[in-house]
């Protein structure tokens, strides 16, 4: 399962090709020269103001799957992986990602109950969680209370694993 597939910017984008697009001829007034790595091009004001989007959208992105990461720890099975949309300027910008997760349960209903929190709040991390974020996190609370029903059944019928003990010769 994976989660922090964040959905692409409100305006729509063409996905990242292998070319930059054709830019139509601009005038003196709205050309600004620009230096990238590989080269200097002449930008227009428009696709300057496209830059500066598809900049913050990376960032934005990047600082989502992050928080994924980070409060996955141990379940996370990869690191982000990014969907790419090339700029104006010819650099790939991230604009949608995702983070992969072990959502498996665990050997018993207790670590079942740990991942599943565990699941829970990476999916919940960002500060912004997409809808896909919270279909996961409304996953791993099913998970967390499957797995708390197991625990209430083993109580009942008496298993030897959900007895507490009490250590009477203290």
């Amino acid at each position: 399962m994976s989660i922090g597939a964040i959905s692409p910017s409100s305006t729509p984008q063409p996905p990242a090709r292998s070319e930059p697009p054709a830019q139509a001829p601009a005038s003196p007034e709205t050309k600004k020269t620009t230096t990238s790595p590989s080269s200097t091009t002449q930008l227009s004001s428009e696709a300057l103001a496209l830059i500066d989007k598809l900049k913050s959208r990376d960032l934005e992105v990047r600082q989502h799957e992050q928080a994924h990461l980070a409060a996955a720890g141990g379940l996370a099975t990869s690191g982000a992986s990014f969907t790419y949309q090339r700029g104006p300027n010819g650099v790939n910008y991230a604009i949608g990602g995702e983070v992969n997760i072990d959502t498996s349960p665990g050997a018993t209903p207790e670590e079942t109950i740990q991942r599943a929190r565990t699941i829970e709040a990476a999916a919940l991390a960002p500060a912004e969680p997409s809808g896909p974020d919270r279909a996961v996190a409304a996953q791993a609370q099913q998970m967390e209370i499957k797995a708390r029903s197991e625990l209430a059944q083993q109580a009942y019928k008496g298993e030897p694993a959900a007895k507490p003990s009490l250590d009477t010769y203290a």
